[in-house]
């Protein structure tokens, strides 16, 4: 049969270089399921079992590879159901395409089954959206789209009515008035900084006694950089969490992740510094930056947009932050005086101690802490991590040592529940290789990690390396939620909001032919740990672990500690528990004490 538009628009994408598409069929994209089965082999085309997670996977696939993520739903239902994992592609910057289908363009207009106003639904989380209703126009609409995701590493959307998908293609439009001749060729963009602006950024940074360094998700690629001017500025370190790889936490000089979920010497160093230089973040909290006049700042990042906006900066320098800080780095003074350094060693020395020390406390049946730290030194130096959003996040950002070659990643600037599964699925396609690990709460395996092992089941078999393990955090409570409650609203748990019913999510695993681990001995931990990274097949690995553990921020204000109490007061169901770990983790370490 002669190559429809359906055809034609996954012939473009293959000149742009997409291998693999996230996606799930349906009656508005049929034409392009059919495409896709004659595309076969040029694609790897991955069935998820809901909407969301396609787009969840197509931005984890960006994040893993530096590639351009894309995702396929059907009209209607299936294209909202994309929304979810779009907007948290387009919240932690990384490209991905959205192709979906709609109504016959005949029949738009006309309240027709299914026919959703897409270009407006989409018109926020994009930033191109555009319909197809001809076929002349697919090759300019595919290769603006694949080209504005790329270079502006945004989320676009391509709609295609499902009569214009079987259309007759046409590869070259007609050579007459509004006609346009796109091409595949890439356009990045390479902002550079103005040597007079390098310069104003050195003297700042040559001028201060306590750097602090503050690196987020745009600081990946510029590791031994953010290393050498450390070691130059006789500077700290801190990670914004989407950072937390940026830098190996065996350096003395990295203080490990920052915020609610970050460690008291990344407080430190940002509460003592005089001198300040952002990389590659947009870290949202300024409460936990310097306060607003105790220390001059730069900041280095690739969009204008995003400089300046947490933290009154002098010198903004937008580039690529590994291109700018070789630039920068001829230019700073080696600072000999070392003893703003040297405090901070101590305090990561201390908060070190602290974590492991904490990671002890008893609990009832495990402390969720030690989960993280015993696995943290048995993670091969390859792996690459997925976290969700919930309470466990807080163990993964504060006892997990990142090494040099791991990544790591989760939900950011969304914090969606529900991305860590569909997260890890994504790394693993990308890295058959490599040892992938999802760090999930109970509550989001319920939301939706137990349907995406069904995708795990269908695919695991074609992977070189079968280390694929989904760690699951059993506590039966929305746990973060819960603590948020306390310690922001000053209200107990509502159990029947927040409790989490039981589920064998192990047992599970092992009807779908996985290896299943089940632990609530604390003693048990690391051998669990190591039967699970040795298996021949998926690991599903579930600890039952104490919900009244308190993830502790590293400086407690006093409305939090106000609204805490005020929780206890009020009847909190976990009273007495919720006491005595605050009390045994508010005294434990060594830093706590002094």
């Amino acid at each position: 049969m002669a190559d429809t538009v359906g055809d034609f628009i996954l012939r473009r994408l293959t000149d742009w270089g997409v291998q693999r598409i996230f996606g799930y069929p349906g009656d508005g994209i049929s034409g392009l399921m059919g495409a896709l089965d004659r595309a076969n082999p040029r694609f790897d085309y991955v069935r998820v079992r809901h909407e969301e997670m396609s787009a969840f996977m197509a931005g984890g696939h960006a994040k893993f590879t530096g590639e351009i993520g894309v995702c396929l739903a059907t009209s209607g239902p299936g294209a909202l159901h994309l929304l979810a994992g779009l907007y948290d592609a387009k919240g932690d910057h990384v490209p991905v395409v959205a192709i979906v289908g709609q109504q016959s363009a005949r029949s738009l207009g006309s309240d027709f089954q299914q026919e959703v106003a897409l270009q407006a639904v989409f018109s926020d989380v994009c930033s191109y959206c555009q319909m197809i209703t001809e076929p002349a126009q697919a090759r300019h609409v595919v290769d603006r789209a694949m080209r504005i995701a790329a270079s502006e590493r945004a989320i676009t959307c391509i709609i295609v009515p499902n009569d214009v998908q079987l259309m007759p293609a046409i590869s070259s439009p007609p050579r007459s008035h509004g006609s346009n001749f796109s091409s595949t060729a890439p356009a990045t963009r390479h902002p550079v900084p103005s040597d007079t602006e390098l310069h104003a950024a050195a003297h700042i940074l040559n001028a201060g006694e306590k750097v602090a360094l503050l690196v987020g998700a745009g600081a990946l690629s510029a590791t031994d950089e953010v290393i050498e001017v450390c070691e130059i500025l006789g500077a700290g370190v801190a990670k914004a969490l989407l950072g937390k790889a940026a830098v190996p936490d065996d350096l003395s000089f990295v203080t490990g992740s920052i915020g609610l979920l970050g460690t008291k010497a990344s407080w430190q160093l940002m509460s003592q510094c005089d001198t300040l230089l952002m990389v590659g973040t947009t870290f949202p909290y300024s409460e936990f930056l310097p306060p607003e006049g105790a220390a001059r700042a730069v900041q280095i990042d690739l969009d204008p947009r995003n400089v300046g906006i947490r933290y009154p900066t002098e010198v903004n320098l937008i580039g690529d932050s590994a291109d700018t800080l070789r630039r920068l780095l001829p230019l700073l003074n080696y600072k000999a005086d070392r003893s703003w350094r040297k405090t901070v060693e101590k305090n990561v020395s201390d908060w070190w101690h602290d974590v492991e020390d904490k990671a002890l406390e008893s609990a009832d049946p495990i402390n969720p802490q030690r989960v993280f730290s015993e696995l943290s030194p048995r993670l091969p130096s390859n792996s690459i991590l997925c976290g969700d959003s919930g309470s466990h996040t807080n163990w993964y950002a504060r006892n997990i040592r990142m090494q040099r070659g791991m990544m790591g990643s989760l939900s950011g600037k969304l914090a969606s529940m529900g991305s860590g599964v569909p997260y890890a699925i994504a790394a693993k396609m990308a890295h058959p290789d490599r040892p992938v690990i999802a760090m999930v709460g109970d509550g989001a395996m319920q939301m939706n990690g137990n349907a995406e092992l069904v995708t795990v089941q269908q695919y695991w078999r074609r992977w070189e390396n079968p280390c694929f393990i989904v760690m699951v955090l059993v506590n039966h409570d929305l746990n973060q939620v819960t603590w948020e409650q306390r310690a922001l609203a000053g209200d107990p748990k509502y159990p029947s909001a927040q409790d989490v019913i039981d589920f064998p999510y192990a047992e599970y695993g092992r009807l779908l032919g996985f290896k299943a681990i089940h632990v609530d001995n604390p003693n048990a931990i690391g051998s669990a740990w190591e039967e699970a990274l040795a298996a021949d097949r998926p690991v599903v690995i579930e600890f039952i672990t104490d919900p009244n553990v308190p993830p502790l921020p590293p400086h407690i204000t006093l409305d939090q500690a106000t609204s805490y109490l005020g929780a206890l007061i009020k009847g909190d169901p976990n009273q007495w528990g919720i006491i005595k770990q605050s009390t045994k983790q508010f005294f434990s370490g060594r830093s706590m004490r002094s």
